[in-house]
């Protein structure tokens, strides 16, 4: 499975809940399309979720349906490595040690730390430090670990992430200057726009579970339409022309359907004479026949005795390979064991 004439890739896949068609477009079929390229490797990252879940059930539920998603959605484990963060203890050991030698500043200039100060500040909170654990300000350690562990040249993230594999790549060049080229630096892949597309939720917005505006990745089929139905809409009559790009239900269509449906489509909506509501009940059926062998698929490996844990076992081996070669040199060089 692992082809060393290849660059490898790693994609990191936070278990926090359940996957929507946003998932789907902008993360899900961007990271399956790695493995076409590169020597392509995912984790489930259940310790990072520890920053926020504190429900060892949710955790455990959601590690497996993250996994049985990407699974479903077309993830092949005879072709790729997929593996559970936790089943890679290597991966803590390196994040002590790139912790070592880590400026404090650094992590003080992290994304999610300065939002939650910014935060509290807004709040009018005289510590802006409440509510934050060191599980969230030492994410960025944890995650390069992630990353450097597996010897990775590329990782893919969305403009928003960059700075996690910025910041990678920054202590693994710290890490290198103190003890001698040892750790590869990896660099970021940012998904192009027609590849790693931000999709609309229901009401409009950003499709984000924070906002609650997401359609799941797998809604049976009836809480599928109910949804579609509720895609917000403006009043424009029937007869009147429409602008396709700023409907969110012709965005959705628009990723899901044919090129030849999706044309079809925007002429009949500039022309006039198609509603909204013929356009949802078109969305509904481009979606629901996509859609229907994922949930399929997912519901098997869900089930009790399916062959996900012999999967996740599988790829923990063929991961734990690769760290034992990178923390070998790691400790070879720091002059530890």
């Amino acid at each position: 499975m692992t082809d060393s004439t290849r660059k490898t890739s790693l994609t990191g896949i936070k278990p926090t809940g359940d996957p929507h068609l946003g998932n789907l477009i902008g993360a899900i079929r961007p990271g399956l399309r790695l493995a076409e390229s590169y020597d392509a490797l995912y984790f489930i990252a259940d310790y990072h979720a520890l920053t926020t879940i504190r429900d060892a059930a949710e955790i455990r539920n959601y590690t497996r349906s993250v996994a049985s998603a990407w699974i479903a959605a077309g993830l092949d484990p005879e072709r790729i490595t997929i593996y559970r963060q936790s089943d890679v203890p290597e991966t803590f050991e390196l994040a002590w040690v790139l912790s070592c030698v880590t400026a404090k500043g650094l992590m003080n200039r992290a994304h999610a730390y300065k939002a939650a100060r910014d935060r509290n500040l807004e709040a009018g909170d005289a510590d802006l430090d409440a509510g934050v654990n060191m599980g969230l300000f030492n994410y960025p350690v944890l995650m390069a670990a992630d990353i450097l562990i597996m010897d990775t040249d590329v990782v893919p993230v969305g403009r928003d992430q960059a700075q996690h594999v910025e910041y990678a790549a920054d202590i693994a060049g710290s890490f290198n200057h103190a003890f001698g080229e040892t750790v590869r630096v990896p660099s970021s892949v940012i998904p192009s726009e027609e590849t790693g597309r931000t999709l609309p939720g229901i009401d409009g917005r950003k499709m984000s579970k924070s906002y609650g505006n997401t359609i799941p990745l797998l809604a049976p089929e009836k809480q599928l339409k109910k949804l579609v139905r509720r895609i917000a809409t403006d009043s424009t009559a029937v007869e009147e022309p429409k602008d396709p790009d700023s409907s969110a239900v012709f965005q959705l269509l628009e990723q899901f359907a044919s090129p030849e449906v999706t044309a079809d489509a925007r002429k009949r909506l500039e022309a006039g004479g198609t509603g909204w509501g013929d356009l949802k009940n078109e969305l509904f059926e481009v979606l629901n026949p996509q859609l229907e062998p994922i949930r399929e698929r997912y519901a098997e490996l869900m089930a009790p005795g399916s062959d996900l844990d012999e999967i996740l076992a599988a790829g923990a081996v063929q991961a734990r390979a690769r760290a034992h070669t990178v923390l070998t040199r790691v400790r070879e060089a720091t002059g530890i064991g």
